[in-house]
């Protein structure tokens, strides 16, 4: 569950995982209570001081400098998506309620180009509701049918672990990209509201959204195992549509002459009859 201090959840989370040889430390004086470096480390390694360190992850202060936060992420090892997200935490965008109750609109060029392809294509938002699909996409799988919330199903639903061979770094994979996702989106009621439900409804949820993961959703290999075709290992690519702010374009798509394109193809076959 999130907890309302969600910088300091962020710098707790990584702090525990960077080990003091990470950073050229020793093992200093004395057992060490904490997993990962402690937080008079990271303050000295940052050129700030403990207590104000300690302030940062308490939630008294929520308002430091990007310099100082830089200087953080340089301690804690973070990419520059990382980096970028922790930024917004303490950097939140206020947006209007017109803008957040908007719902979003397919283009109609958009529906057009789904169904003029031969591969499952389908239409989300940023928090993975998906709004628009194709023939192809809905014979791949029920989880891509317009109306379902693609992470909710995911994870609740015990058929999503038999049809993903890969479902344990699927979901953390899916879970780092909602966080990058969230950059400057993190007042958004709708991810607040989805957040909530997985955090009390999935443990395996909760685990990773705790892990504070950020990485930027991209393309990736995705291995899936229909009822009907058998093992499909397919490239999943997510491209961002132009003009529609956090609708994403999704394809699978498999590698000419491989087995799994002849095997899509024939999922085709029985999505056309």
């Amino acid at each position: 569950m999130e907890t309302g201090n969600a910088l300091g959840d962020f710098l707790r989370a990584h702090r525990e995982r960077v080990t003091p040889a990470e950073v050229g430390l020793g093992p200093g004086v004395g057992v060490r209570r904490v997993p990962g470096l402690r937080r008079e480390e990271v303050a000295m390694l940052a050129g700030i001081s403990s207590d104000y360190y300690l302030r940062l992850e308490q939630g008294r202060d929520r308002r430091p400098s990007v310099q100082v936060l830089d200087a953080l992420a340089r301690v804690l090892g973070l990419d520059a998506d990382a980096t970028a997200y922790m930024i917004s935490l303490s950097q939140p965008t206020s947006r209007s309620v017109a803008a957040r109750s908007a719902p979003p609109v397919v283009p109609e060029s958009i529906r057009y180009f789904l169904d003029a392809q031969t591969v499952p294509a389908f239409v989300q938002t940023r928090w993975l509701d998906v709004l628009a699909a194709n023939r192809m996409a809905l014979a791949l799988t029920p989880s891509l049918a317009p109306g379902v919330n693609r992470l909710r199903q995911v994870f609740l639903d015990p058929a999503e672990r038999t049809f993903h061979r890969d479902w344990a770094e699927a979901v953390a994979h899916v879970v780092a990209g909602l966080r990058a996702d969230a950059t400057g989106h993190g007042d958004d009621p709708v991810l607040a509201a989805l957040v909530g439900e997985l955090s009390l409804k999935s443990q395996e949820f909760r685990e990773l959204w705790a892990r504070h993961d950020v990485r930027r959703p991209e393309g990736r290999f995705s291995l899936m195992r229909h009822p009907e075709v058998g093992d499909l290992d397919l490239f999943a690519e997510k491209l961002a549509i132009a003009g529609a702010d956090g609708l994403v374009l999704g394809v699978y798509h498999a590698e000419p002459g491989s087995e799994s394109a002849r095997s899509l193809a024939l999922l085709g076959s029985l999505a056309a009859s």
